[in-house]
């Protein structure tokens, strides 16, 4: 009987990790942050291709508004909305060459082609199909593999499948790069619960630190999902590192967003500020946590700094008031900081915090479970800031700030990472919008949240640790030391035991090298 069962639960495994292993198997000796290049890179390539067979078809036939329509006119695709892909780029054409010895150059002459074609795509897309260390029969595998992608879908849901895929496999490279991957993925959990929170449901989005795009693709689902317009949404967002730019403006593609004011410079935000005269009606980000070297030397009379001028030696709030310059007068941000940022008094942090509360700009802070995040065990939160808390669209709250301690939320998907269920996110949002809304019921939880006025944070010296407030849960008094104790000392000799297993893999190879 169990051999029969366990075919079944092999085909009911989603696609996207059906997928997944198979292209993994596939990588051999390519480095994680190398291979998301190709694989991303192909995915890519065969949505547009797909959009564009569909189109083509259609002009071809010739009814109704595609009458008289000529198949090769690039204006036809691009009054669609469209990318025009060249013949020798198509999917079909790659196709026919995937067995080839030479299907490396095949394929990077067709993202040459595909660039040529539509402006949109400059300098975009990644030309990494011939390099030595990529098997010619690997490449052929792989693009059989994203071939299939769309088999047994109607051609109507091929996009959407494909822009899941791209999304998982972007995750799915965040983990498998560890630490390096956190510096182009949030992962998803914290983005939807940040986009749940805000619910930017039309208006100017910004995200001036924006990684491989997914506070954008979010808002794009979380409109979809509430039967808004997707379209009343504009997307801006600056990034400083060109690949990590070139996988956001595919990544937007694929979901039929418009990238054109996704930009590139590697000076950065501060530096060099893309959305001068932006005023946006969301800010949404997660900047990179204590970061020393933003060039704040260079910026001490920045006219951003109207609560204080941030310390040379960390960007954060530095961010906070790059983020409230950039907010219209009814705007919202939230976004992603180190922990430290709720309680730090050096270099004048403190009394920028002070300012920013007396101001009545901060509205929530969400304190966060360890090992979120890929690329740091730093404690993190979330702040949510508003420019004002008394415009009509929500009760008037500006003598309160609400706190939340999420700390014992989220689970394991292995040893070193944490998420957030949809339950956890459904929780935080929840509570957010019943402090928030006109007639949201909301209660205080002791040991979850707390609505408190602003004269309990100026009693605690304007330290914005939800902690403070929220106090203990009821069933404190039934802690278990001993049973606390024991899973700790067990999480411990687990993690001692990968380390070693860590470093005998590390010695072995240094062996390897010497001999």
């Amino acid at each position: 009987m169990a051999k029969d069962k366990a075919p079944k639960s092999r085909q009911e495994e989603p696609i996207e990790k059906q997928l997944w292993k198979a292209a993994d198997k596939l990588r051999k000796n390519i480095d994680a942050a190398e291979y998301k290049h190709i694989v991303l890179g192909l995915i890519f390539l065969k949505y547009i291709s797909d959009a564009f067979d569909d189109l083509y078809e259609k002009l071809q036939a010739g009814e109704g508004d595609y009458a008289g329509a000529d198949t090769e006119d690039k204006n036809e695709y691009k009054a669609e909305n469209v990318f025009f892909v060249p013949q020798e780029a198509r999917w079909s054409y790659l196709l026919t060459r995937a067995k080839q010895p030479e299907i490396g150059k095949v394929v990077d002459a067709a993202m040459d082609a595909i660039e040529k074609e539509n402006p949109l795509l400059r300098d975009v897309l990644p030309k990494v199909f011939a390099r030595g260390n990529l098997d010619p029969t690997s490449l052929g595998g792989l693009i059989d593999l994203i071939g299939n992608i769309a088999l047994g879908h109607a051609k109507t849901r091929s996009a959407d499948l494909l822009g899941h895929v791209f999304e998982y496999f972007l995750g799915e490279f965040a983990l498998a790069e560890g630490k390096k991957g956190g510096q182009f993925y949030t992962p998803r959990s914290v983005v939807e619960l940040l986009v749940e929170m805000l619910e930017p449901y039309k208006g100017r989005v910004l995200d001036p630190c924006c990684g491989s795009g997914g506070m954008f693709v979010q808002s794009e689902k979380f409109v979809a999902d509430h039967q808004g317009k997707v379209n009343d949404i504009s997307i801006y967002g600056q990034e400083s590192n060109q690949t990590t730019w070139r996988l956001a403006r595919m990544n937007l593609a694929i979901r039929h967003l418009d990238s054109s004011q996704v930009k590139w410079n590697n000076e950065g935000s501060f530096l060099n500020d893309a959305h001068k005269d932006l005023k946006a009606d969301y800010v949404i980000a997660n900047p990179p946590f204590n970061d020393s070297d933003w060039s704040g030397d260079l910026l001490r009379k920045d006219g951003r700094w109207q609560y204080g001028v941030p310390p040379t030696g960390n960007a954060n709030y530095a961010w906070i008031q790059h983020f409230l310059y950039h907010l219209n007068p009814g705007g919202q941000a939230g976004f992603v900081l180190a922990k430290g940022s709720l309680t730090s008094k050096s270099s004048g942090e403190g009394d920028i915090r002070k300012a920013l509360v007396e101001a009545r700009l901060v509205d929530c802070i969400v304190n966060l479970p360890a090992k979120l995040f890929l690329n740091t065990q730093i404690p993190a939160c979330l702040w949510f800031l508003s420019r004002n808390k008394t415009n009509g669209k929500f009760r008037n709250r500006a003598d309160e700030i609400l706190f939340i301690d999420a700390r014992n939320l989220g689970h394991l998907i292995n040893r070193r990472t944490k998420e957030f269920s949809e339950a956890d996110i459904a929780a935080i949002a929840e509570t957010y919008h019943k402090w928030r809304n006109v007639n949201g019921h909301y209660e205080d939880v002791k040991g979850f949240c707390n609505a408190a006025p602003i004269e309990r944070v100026r009693e605690l010296d304007y330290v914005l640790t939800p902690g403070r407030y929220v106090g203990l849960p009821d069933d404190e008094d039934d802690f278990d030391f001993k049973e606390r104790f024991a899973r700790l000392k067990a999480e411990f000799a687990a993690q001692l035991q990968e380390e070693a297993k860590l470093n005998a893999l590390i010695a072995e190879n240094l062996a390897k090298v010497k001999a």
